[in-house]
């Protein structure tokens, strides 16, 4: 008869090991930097730059930016003595999204981290991010200050002008980007209006229902990215003043808002259990990032009271990715893609986005003043 020590030392060999508790940061980096590095998907190449930045490559080992530029810019024959119009399509003929809202490939390439005078191989040689830029410029018409699909362009010219800039476009309006920022930020107040109001009245939510800032693209947080990064200058930041911090307000108290309506949507409609919990993921992750771009860009402080809803915006993001993984829906992202393709690029897309978000308040930066 075996000695009592090594019978219990062979159950413990044979028994089976337990499987690790899944790490929600690393889920979401796994899931963005393999799915986003399609070289055939420009869209998703892009969220992976979102992430990774111009060090972002694709399976195949090519820089991502090289390989949206190569595979699907597009370059109209120049016309009246103006220089060839270049541009991406919505949409490739298979219906893979290239650039489904205006200007996002040369955001994505601005905030990246590329110089104007970087050169991309497109299929006819080369071409410089200056030229993207002067491209998009005379795309640009001021309505997309007032519009939700304006996010993107918005962002570019922020990244490229500065307060007093201008430059004329393509209708021969001359663009002066202090007017274009001011209307957009009064876009932004007028989305808001339902939360602000809430918020004010001390509600604990306003429920989403496809109106004002629900029906941007993404719950308008990019259309906030585009709006808050303008104030990264001194002069604009005085200027907007308690406008400014009302938005930041707005977007704090969303944070229990929106939070509340998706954990009854868990309860209510669990057959939709994924999808609810693709869209929390989306709803956190981009919070994350909106704030945590708005910080870096401005030098914006949290409060105590902010940076405790940071913290509870980290917890809630955890538990949303460890639930969706539980669902099995992040190891299934290509077979999902065949049923449901646009729940599979959210899950890509999403991820990206939350990966960042987390990201950006990983360390100690986010301590309140």
């Amino acid at each position: 008869m075996l000695p009592p020590s090594v019978a219990l030392l062979g159950l413990l060999l044979s028994a089976a090991s337990p499987s690790p508790t899944p790490n929600a940061s690393a889920v979401l980096h796994a899931q963005c930097r393999t799915h986003a590095a399609d070289p055939r998907n420009p869209w998703a190449l892009a969220h992976g730059m979102d992430l990774d930045g111009k060090a972002f490559r694709t399976r195949d080992g090519r820089p991502a930016t090289d390989a949206i530029v190569a595979g699907f810019l597009r370059r109209d024959a120049a016309d009246a003595g103006r220089p060839a119009r270049l541009s991406f399509d919505a949409f490739a003929p298979d219906g893979t999204p290239v650039e489904p809202h205006p200007a996002l490939q040369v955001k994505t390439f601005l905030l990246a981290g590329h110089p104007l005078s970087h050169a991309f191989p497109a299929a006819w040689g080369p071409v410089t991010l200056r030229e993207l830029v002067a491209s998009l410029q005379q795309d640009f018409r001021p309505a997309l200050a007032t519009s939700p699909e304006g996010a993107w362009a918005l962002d570019a010219l922020s990244h490229v002008l500065k307060p007093g800039g201008s430059f004329q476009n393509g209708a021969g309006e001359t663009v002066r980007i202090d007017a274009v920022m001011d209307a957009a930020l009064g876009t932004l107040e007028a989305a808001n209006a339902q939360l602000a109001a809430g918020m004010k009245a001390g509600r604990p939510q306003v429920p989403k229902n496809k109106q004002g800032i629900y029906a941007h693209p993404c719950g308008g947080f990019h259309f906030f990215q585009a709006v808050t990064g303008w104030a990264r200058f001194p002069s604009v930041r005085k200027a907007w003043g308690a406008r400014l911090d009302a938005q930041v307000d707005v977007l704090v108290y969303r944070l229990g808002s929106e939070g509340r309506q998706y954990e009854a949507a868990l309860v209510a409609a669990p057959a939709f259990r994924v999808p609810v919990l693709v869209q929390m993921v989306k709803f956190y992750g981009h919070w994350l990032e909106a704030l945590g771009r708005y910080r870096d860009e401005t030098g914006w402080k949290p409060t105590p009271a902010q940076a405790r809803a940071v913290e509870e915006a980290r917890a809630a993001l955890e538990r949303a990715t460890l639930r969706l993984e539980a669902t099995g829906a992040f190891r299934d992202t290509a077979a999902l893609a065949v049923k449901e393709p646009q729940l599979a690029l959210d899950l890509v897309g999403d991820a990206c986005h939350a990966a960042r978000g987390w990201d950006l308040w990983a360390g100690a930066g986010h301590r309140a003043k």
